[in-house]
Formats: C-alpha cells, sequence, structure tokens
C-alpha cells in the first residue's frame, strides 16, 4: 500500500509541479518579450502583473469545451490527453539530485525519448480529428518536422553516450561531479573526480560534445515547436495549427505540454551536456567548493537553475530570430545538423578507442 502511494504522492507532485511551472513560463515568457520590444508586459493584475496568468488560467478553465459537429470525437477528445501526458510521463526518469530520481531505470534515456515520441501521435490525432484544414497542415507539418530533427538529436545523444556508456540518467549525472566512483578524465588526460566543478562536464571532458550540444539544443527547439521551428502552429499562416478547433481546458492541456515540454528538453540537455545536479564550482586547494556545493538540496538547486536558464535562451531566441520556412527548416535539418551531428557520433568512438 505504502508502495503504492509513494507513486501518487510523486505522479501528482510532478503534475503540480508542471503547472506550476507553465503559470511561472508564460509570465516569464510575457516580461521577456516585452523587454525586447521595449514594452512593459503584464503590469495590472497583481504586483508587477505577477497575478496575470493565474487570472488568464481562471478565465480558460470558464470556456465552454466545443467540439465540432463535423469532428471525429474520439480522437479530437483524446488528442490534448495523449499529448500531454506523453510529455508528462517523460520525467519519471530524470534526476533531480543525488538519490532522487522517481524511477530508477537503467534505459532512462531511451524510455524518455520513446514516450516523448507518442506527442507525434497526439499531435496527428488532434489535426485529423478537428476535420479542419488548418489542423490538418499544422499536424503534418509537426509530424514532419518533429521526425526529422529526431535524427539529428538522437545521434548527438548517441554521441554523448558513448562517452559515458550508460543510459542511465543518474550514472550520467554522477560521471559529471566529484561522486564519480570511476576516473573522469578531462581532456583525455588527468582525473577530474577529485576536483569536479566545470572540468567534469561532458562538453569540457570531451569539447566535441559542444558541437553535439548546440545541435540538440536546436533540435530540442523544432521538438518542441517553438519560434524559429514553430510552423505547425503558424499564427500567419494556419490561424492556430493542429490545435485551432480547442477551447477551454482542452486547450490549457495543449498549452501545458508545449511549456512542460520546455522543461523537459532542456532539462535532459543539462543532464547530457552541462552537469545534470553536479555543481559548477571545482575543488582548489584547501576550498572544497565542489564538495561544499553537493547534496540532495544543491544538487535541485544547481539542476533547476541550468534548466531555467536554458529555457530564457528559449524564450529569448522566440523573440530574436524570425520563424524559418518549411524548405528551410528541412535544408538546416538534413544538410547541416544531421551531418554534423553524425561526425559527433565518429569522434566520439575515435576518442572512446583513444582513451581505452
Amino acid at each position: 500500500m505504502n508502495f503504492y502511494l509513494t507513486y501518487i504522492l510523486v505522479a501528482a507532485g510532478l503534475f503540480a509541479f508542471s503547472a506550476a511551472f507553465a503559470l511561472f513560463a508564460v509570465y516569464a515568457e510575457r516580461k521577456v518579450s516585452a523587454f525586447i520590444q521595449d514594452r512593459l508586459g503584464p503590469t495590472e493584475v497583481g504586483k508587477y502583473g505577477l497575478l496575470q496568468t493565474v487570472a488568464d488560467i481562471l478565465k480558460l478553465l470558464q470556456k465552454e469545451m466545443i467540439v465540432p459537429t463535423a469532428a471525429d470525437k474520439v480522437l479530437f477528445v483524446a488528442a490534448p490527453a495523449v499529448i500531454f501526458i506523453a510529455v508528462y510521463l517523460g520525467f519519471a526518469a530524470l534526476p533531480w539530485a543525488p538519490g532522487v530520481i522517481p524511477s530508477g531505470i537503467n534505459l532512462g534515456l531511451y524510455y524518455v525519448f520513446a514516450i516523448i515520441s507518442v506527442e507525434t501521435l497526439g499531435i496527428l490525432m488532434a489535426g485529423w480529428g478537428s476535420n479542419n484544414k488548418y489542423s490538418i497542415l499544422g499536424a503534418m507539418r509537426s509530424a514532419a518536422q518533429i521526425i526529422s530533427y529526431e535524427i539529428p538529436a538522437g545521434f548527438a545523444i548517441i554521441a554523448v553516450i558513448m562517452i559515458a556508456q550508460t543510459l542511465n540518467l543518474q550514472e550520467v549525472a554522477m560521471q559529471q561531479g566529484t561522486l564519480s566512483t570511476e576516473g573522469v578524465k578531462f581532456l583525455g588526460f588527468w582525473d577530474v573526480s577529485k576536483i569536479g566543478g566545470l572540468f567534469a562536464w561532458n562538453i569540457f571532458r570531451a569539447p566535441h560534445l559542444i558541437i553535439a550540444f548546440v545541435i540538440y539544443f536546436i533540435a530540442s527547439l523544432a521538438e518542441s515547436n517553438r519560434a524559429p521551428f514553430d510552423i505547425p502552429e503558424a499564427e500567419s499562416e494556419l490561424v492556430s495549427g493542429f490545435h485551432t478547433e480547442y477551447t477551454g481546458l482542452r486547450f490549457g492541456l495543449v498549452f501545458l505540454a508545449e511549456y512542460s515540454m520546455m522543461f523537459l528538453v532542456s532539462m535532459i540537455g543539462v543532464v547530457l551536456f552541462l552537469g545534470a545536479w553536479n555543481t559548477p564550482l571545482p575543488n582548489i586547494g584547501p576550498a572544497h567548493l565542489a564538495d561544499w556545493t553537493t547534496g540532495i538540496v544543491w544538487g535541485i538547486f544547481w539542476i533547476a537553475v541550468k534548466t531555467l536558464a536554458l529555457v530564457g535562451v528559449q524564450m529569448w531566441i522566440r523573440w530574436t530570430l524570425p520563424r524559418l520556412r518549411v524548405d528551410q527548416l528541412m535544408n538546416l535539418c538534413w544538410k547541416v545538423l544531421t551531418p554534423l551531428a553524425f561526425a559527433c557520433v565518429l569522434i566520439s568512438g575515435i576518442w572512446r578507442l583513444w582513451l581505452m
């Protein structure tokens, strides 16, 4: 009984976190976009407009959930739940701190990418079930985009896994800090497992992983349908894309899934490339900064700060770069990112052989 109660509490906690993050992220994005465009953003509801998003959510929950007459009702109703659940379940395998992971499965990375791929099915269900030309065009664009950009993202991740030699995300995290049980070499020369800090992170252990990280981050923007890769919901062309016909709570679930996906892909990038929950501070002589800033509380703090920093970069990019055309988007994927990611895999193989 306690076993099931624990998992129920973890599931409820992750859902509450997703909802709270979405509230914060929407407000933050409004303020970031306002700053970039020399505006004020929300100011009226609450101090500095802090309650504006809460007011919007309360208004959204009161909206009628309309089902179009010509829609496929089963697909139309089920699609938002499929989209959100696919993203929500991805959090189950992510390590938040030393010893803190909702599900301790050994194939954590494989599980995450398998489960979030289901989101594509939900988007196709939403587009087809709406029986709307804008919706189906948006869904087809999204499927083509997500499936295409999973290729360079997958190659970039394989480049990391070949260095780490494990699919367990908690083990990948531990290899990048002072808690590692095996020697971690910096540039293949000297052990930094006792020093910790920045130099133990994967992007510094093998510098070609900096390129892999950039490739992964660009692909993650496409996976999240974020600008400049937001052609599936291009307002200037498709009204609102695959979720044009959705209102009320159903639209809220789609919206919640998008912001949860922003956090999810950013956190995966942090775990694989940027030291996960490990501190950026190294041990320098008698000042054991890495040891002093390592632990459960510190781990949650560091991974949250790093992930939110990447989310901030996603917002910055959205309000800075124009939307890509479909042909530009595909050319970038197949002619630039995929060859570079494949090259990173080859270098990782050579690197691993050299270390052996």
